[in-house]
């Protein structure tokens, strides 16, 4: 991927699956990475050293940086620390890849409230907060960006054992 050196990617959900592949191929390609967490710190520094192995092999003369941020995507307060606490480190913020996400393994019928506003809160709320934070940062920089949303989806026909709830990640251009 051409381009991609000297640049600053925020990754959320960044401590396993899709998202840590995510972080340590970007790292690879030579952009700074923030590795978001809700709850794993330990998680978090596993990806982070991982990623500076790949990304460097010697450490010593290694141009990419990593940042752990803290934060959860449903709660404004925390979406607007992270993106702050990115600029604060980096000088800027390129890319957002939105993939932190949760789902719910309930019957649609069985679900109650409290977890189906979980998953929109996360999954919908979420990358709405992370998009419009870091599209105030690049507006006010006057920079170009990417934001990347993804969508996981673990099955590929409906089955009335689970929630829809587990979809329920928006995706939108910029």
């Amino acid at each position: 991927m051409k381009g991609l050196r000297g640049k600053t990617a925020l990754v959320t959900g960044a401590t396993s699956g899709i998202g840590q592949a995510i972080a340590l191929r970007l790292a690879e390609e030579g952009c700074n990475v923030a590795i978001n967490y809700r709850s794993q710190p330990d998680a978090a520094e596993a990806t982070r050293q991982e990623m500076m192995e790949r990304a460097c092999g010697d450490i010593e003369r290694c141009q990419v940086k990593a940042l752990l941020v803290k934060g959860d995507v449903s709660q404004e307060e925390d979406v607007v620390a992270m993106v702050n606490q990115v600029i604060e480190t980096f000088g800027h913020l390129d890319i957002l890849i939105n993939n932190a996400g949760i789902q719910t393994e309930s019957p649609a019928h069985d679900i109650d409230l409290d977890s189906f506003d979980q998953v929109i809160a996360v999954n919908l709320r979420g990358a709405f907060l992370c998009a419009r934070e870091t599209i105030k940062h690049l507006l006010a920089q006057n920079r170009p960006g990417s934001i990347v949303n993804i969508l996981a989806c673990t099955k590929l026909f409906h089955d009335p054992s689970t929630s829809a709830t587990r979809s329920a990640k928006v995706a939108w251009a910029t």
